[in-house]
C-alpha cells in the first residue's frame, strides 16, 4: 500500500479511521492528520441519527441495533471518496471488532488508529469537555464495550495521553505518512 496522498488515476486512495472511546481525542488527531496530508475530513459523529444522538444526550448507550445504520453511513462516506481517488481520515469510535470488520469490508485501503488513553485521564478529559452531547456517565459503557485493536487488524496504536503534537508526530509515524507541508 502507497503511503502518500493519491496524486494520479492509478493511485489508490488511503483512508484513516481514528477510533476510541468519548474523550480519547478522536477529532483532534483526525484533524491533525487530515491537516498535515492535505486530505479530506469527517467527524463521525456527524453520520449518527437524531435518534441516535437524542438517546445518547439522554445517557443512554446505543446497542448494536442503533449503531450498524451509522456504521454504514461512515462505509459509504468512505466508497464515495475511494471512488473519486481522494484520501480522507475519519473519527468513529469502532468500540468493536465487528464494528470494524463491517468499516473494511471490501475497503482494503482501510487503517485504523486506536487512541488508548488511561481512564482516570478519559475522566478528567471528559469532566472538563464542554459543547457534546455524550456525557461522561456513558464513559464505563463504551470501556466495557470496547475491544481494542487486534494485531491482525489494519492499523497503528497510539498512546495519546500525551499532546496533541506528539499523539499526531507518533501517529503519522507509525502509518508511515509523511506530512504534505
Amino acid at each position: 500500500m502507497t503511503t502518500h496522498p493519491a496524486t494520479s488515476a492509478d493511485s489508490h486512495a488511503q483512508f484513516i479511521i481514528v477510533m476510541g472511546v468519548s474523550g480519547s481525542g478522536k477529532t483532534t488527531l483526525a484533524e491533525g492528520i487530515a491537516d498535515a496530508m492535505g486530505w479530506l475530513y469527517a467527524e463521525g459523529d456527524d453520520f449518527h441519527s437524531q435518534a441516535n444522538v437524542s438517546k445518547m444526550a439522554a445517557g443512554h448507550p446505543l446497542t448494536d441495533e442503533d449503531r450498524w445504520p451509522w456504521l454504514r453511513a461512515i462505509g459509504t462516506w468512505i466508497d464515495e471518496h475511494e471512488r473519486d481517488g481522494r484520501s480522507a481520515v475519519v473519527t468513529c469510535s469502532a468500540l468493536k471488532r465487528t464494528y470494524r470488520d463491517l468499516l473494511r469490508e471490501g475497503r482494503d485501503h482501510v487503517r485504523f488508529v486506536y487512541l488508548d488513553v488511561p481512564q482516570q485521564v478519559l475522566e478528567e478529559r471528559l469532566a472538563n469537555r464542554t459543547g457534546h452531547y455524550m456525557p461522561p456517565s456513558l464513559l464505563p459503557s463504551q470501556l466495557e464495550t470496547l475491544e481494542p485493536l487486534q494485531p491482525d487488524e489494519s492499523g497503528v496504536v497510539v498512546h495519546a495521553h500525551q499532546s496533541p503534537d506528539a499523539s499526531l508526530a507518533e501517529a503519522l509515524e507509525l502509518l508511515g505518512l509523511t506530512p504534505q507541508h
